[in-house]
């Protein structure tokens, strides 16, 4: 198996001497390893239990050059309650918009579970200057944004100036003060598998609280074998330094079926303690309104039309 190129010097700092050696991916292995999870079935019970889940852990995202303070407000209520008509679902964890919309969100949901998230760092592109993106990211904090989703610079990371994407996330996450930073790989635009891989570590050495599939803005973005590319990192590092970093499969996550696919990989490669709010994530618009159907159907048994849920 050909070894990795080497890591910057001082890469390992953050994670002392344990990090897990880059080493290669096996695709074979891993994209068989994928389908094969992607087939398990489930019993109604932990079906309804898993969609439940699902919006538990669901970033509910709007990310649109046209919305406006009242889109956003309008998004945290879905996020708040999902159903109007059901108020035993529980909410969603978070609603995910651009900077300037935070104010918006963050009075709709005060008070309650629901977490305010912001992109920031040049987002979708990462190609600004890092100073930039740390205001950027200060700004956000100070809108009052709890959590921070970044996107990394790719094409520092894929011209091999590793040392310079870390350094970036250090500074960024020290800029968060108390709010969690999720790092957006970009994993569509990463080539490889190894270089997933690396990209993953990289963060979570940088100080990552979660690692993030995708902007859904590229695709493909959060597939079934990138997702368990980056959990199995996930795992690596914990099992040699006992830390525990969150994961977020962002990305053309739209129907519940996908949902529940996710979850299984999650729960089959890091364990059930990794299937709450605050180590998991889905980010998406359009997936919530396709589980509130499932949920439906698998209560009455018979479909509702999608005209009884409100648009994202």
């Amino acid at each position: 198996m050909a070894q990795a190129p080497a890591l910057p010097a001082g890469f390992e700092l953050p994670l002392e001497a344990r990090l897990p050696r880059i080493g290669a991916v096996d695709a074979v292995a891993l994209e068989e390893r994928a389908a094969s999870l992607a087939k398990r079935s489930i019993k109604r019970e932990a079906k309804v239990l898993a969609l439940l889940l699902a919006i538990r852990t669901t970033d509910l995202t709007t990310l649109e050059g046209s919305d406006t303070p009242g889109k956003a407000a309008a998004i945290a209520s879905k996020a708040l309650r999902p159903d109007p008509s059901d108020p035993s679902l529980p909410s969603c964890a978070a609603v995910c918009v651009y900077p300037n919309l935070v104010p918006a969100v963050r009075e709709r949901v005060a008070g309650t579970s629901v977490k305010v998230a912001a992109v920031a760092t040049g987002f979708p592109s990462g190609q600004y200057p890092t100073a930039v993106k740390v205001a950027d990211v200060r700004a956000t904090v100070e809108l009052g944004a709890d959590e921070i989703d970044m996107v990394i610079d790719r094409g520092a990371f894929l011209s091999g100036r590793y040392a310079k994407v870390y350094d970036e996330i250090v500074q960024v996450k020290e800029a968060c003060g108390d709010a969690h930073l999720k790092v957006i790989l970009e994993t569509g635009e990463l080539g490889t598998y190894d270089n997933v891989r690396r990209a993953t570590l990289l963060s979570i050495a940088a100080g990552a609280d979660f690692v993030k599939t995708s902007t859904g803005k590229i695709a493909p973005a959060a597939t079934l074998p990138v997702a368990l590319c980056m959990l199995e990192a996930i795992r690596d590092v914990y099992e040699e330094t006992g830390r525990r970093v969150g994961f977020k499969a962002a990305g053309g996550i739209r129907q519940a079926k996908q949902a529940i696919q996710h979850l299984v990989l999650v729960h089959e490669t890091l364990g059930s303690e990794w299937l709450t709010p605050q180590l998991y994530r889905l980010g998406a618009s359009s997936l919530l309104n396709d589980i509130l159907m499932q949920l439906r159907k698998e209560r009455t048994g018979a479909y509702q039309s999608g005209d009884y849920f409100t648009l994202d």
